[in-house]
């Protein structure tokens, strides 16, 4: 990966959205920007926050959370480390 986030920020890779419900098919323009995702790098944190979230992490974010960008044909959100709201334990 050669994006490293600055700071107190991460990059995020947001889960797919779902393409069906049952048997119908959402088209692409009615599907739900998904809520959930796997953090790809994270920054070094700040003076005043350490970092507590890692590569790897499963996390959740509210629906305007971060800023989407593109690399390499891949979407992702970067977003502050108080944007996410919870991490996903398995």
């Amino acid at each position: 990966m050669n994006i490293k986030p600055l700071a107190d920020r991460v990059l995020v890779l947001p889960a797919p959205a779902e393409e069906k419900i049952g048997g119908i098919i959402i088209p692409d323009t009615a599907k739900e920007k998904p809520l959930h995702g796997k953090i790809i790098a994270t920054g070094k944190g700040t003076k005043d926050e350490e970092m507590v979230l890692k590569a790897g992490d499963e996390v959740l974010y509210g629906k305007y959370s971060g800023t989407e960008l593109e690399y390499e044909g891949v979407k992702y959100l970067m977003m502050r480390q108080s944007d996410v709201l919870a991490v996903i334990e398995k």
